[in-house]
């Protein structure tokens, strides 16, 4: 038990790998993630559009995209992009992978997030592109204004849960030998329990981590309650309906003299 402490919990190892990992890898992981993220968001809704058009040569072409970017490890989507994209990366972006590391999370990324819009869109009811229709709209111009905002505020909790995948998956661009200031968080401890034969430096990048994704999985929860909220407006309806119902009969009674049902119950 001791060695197991030793090895993985040496606190003077982890205090002093929290600096480096707050500098450089926090910021670094953040950055990977968001930008892939942004541009996983933009190129997701093109295929989701795709994906519930009538058309078949679009619809087709955006599955296998889907299917195969989901099927395949997010190391070896990273590994294809990176090293086999690297002489077109070299050209554009310089001796630098860091650029192909965003491109290849934002691969992985608009997958997922293609089905998770596909789904907020499929889940609103053909009555309101028929009501559009009827009003003189066409299709994109329905689905612009109308079905997709409608979708996306179902949506918003799935795409922090993708968000936080991405933060996950971003510590596999170690594979691409990013430079010393673009190291991520997983990148930097694990070259520090390399160097000093001790995993603690990883179980701090691990700390980190959990810096960044439980308070995002606590937002999620009350964006979630939140948007239930507000898209089940009947429910709410309802029930002020039944407390105004309840007040209104307990009123009554106690008017006429008469036991409520509430003193009944109390005497039982």
């Amino acid at each position: 038990m001791e060695a197991f402490v030793q090895n993985f919990f040496n606190v003077s190892l982890l205090v002093d790998s929290i600096p480096s990992l707050l500098e450089t890898g926090l910021i670094n992981t953040l950055v990977l993630s968001l930008f892939s993220t942004v541009i996983g968001i933009a190129a997701g809704m093109v295929l989701a559009l795709l994906m519930v058009s009538n058309v078949r040569w679009l619809t087709v072409p955006a599955r296998v995209y889907i299917d195969v970017l989901r099927g395949l490890p997010a190391a070896l989507v990273i590994l294809l992009v990176g090293q086999g994209l690297a002489p077109v990366g070299l050209e554009i972006f310089g001796p630098n992978p860091y650029p192909l590391a965003i491109v290849a999370l934002a691969l992985i990324s608009s997958a997922y997030i293609a089905e998770i819009f596909r789904s907020g869109i499929q889940s609103i009811g053909r009555g309101q592109m028929f009501a559009c229709q009827a009003l003189g709209m066409t299709y994109w111009s329905s689905m612009r204004y109308v079905v997709v905002p409608q979708g996306l505020r179902r949506v918003l909790p799935a795409l922090a849960n993708q968000f936080i995948a991405i933060v996950k998956d971003s510590s596999l661009v170690y594979f691409l030998g990013l430079l010393t200031s673009q190291r991520d968080l997983f990148t930097i401890g694990q070259n520090a329990s390399v160097n000093m034969a001790n995993l603690s430096p990883l179980v701090a990048a691990g700390l980190v981590y959990l810096m960044i994704t439980v308070p995002l999985t606590h937002l999620i929860n009350h964006i979630d309650r939140w948007t239930n909220r507000f898209s089940n407006p009947g429910v709410q309806n309802k029930k002020a309906d039944d407390k105004t119902l309840a007040a209104g009969s307990t009123a009554a009674v106690a008017l006429s003299g008469a036991p409520s049902l509430t003193d009944e119950s109390g005497k039982h």
